[in-house]
């Protein structure tokens, strides 16, 4: 009986890692894509991303903001970006320094 009751132990062990492990979701990857021609800083609330001229950077599992995202340029004001703004959305900075919220398709993790 006593290895019969390990068993039974194991087993439900087993089947409650590997439930735990199916239905683990990361928080998805927030992308920025710098279109303008000078460098940028992205500040999402608690973490402050520099993205370099006609690039862009990915915030791996970062999931949503905690609130509004702030552009800054070196020249110009700042741009705030109503949040939060989570995965599904890609920041865009366009050339005349605009700042918008795209559809980001191809960042579904």
């Amino acid at each position: 009986m006593k290895g019969r009751t390990w068993l039974v132990l194991r087993g439900l062990i087993a089947v409650a890692l590997a439930v735990t492990l199916v239905t683990y979701n990361d928080a998805g990857d927030l992308s920025i894509s710098n279109e303008s021609s000078t460098e940028v800083t992205v500040i999402t609330g608690d973490t402050e991303a520099i993205v370099p001229a006609t690039g862009g950077t990915v915030l791996l599992d970062y999931g949503c903001t905690p609130g509004d995202v702030t552009v800054k340029v070196a020249s110009g004001p700042a741009v705030v970006v109503p949040g939060p703004v989570c995965p599904e959305q890609q920041i865009v900075i366009r050339g005349d320094g605009k700042v918008e919220l795209q559809p980001a398709s191809a960042n579904t993790t």
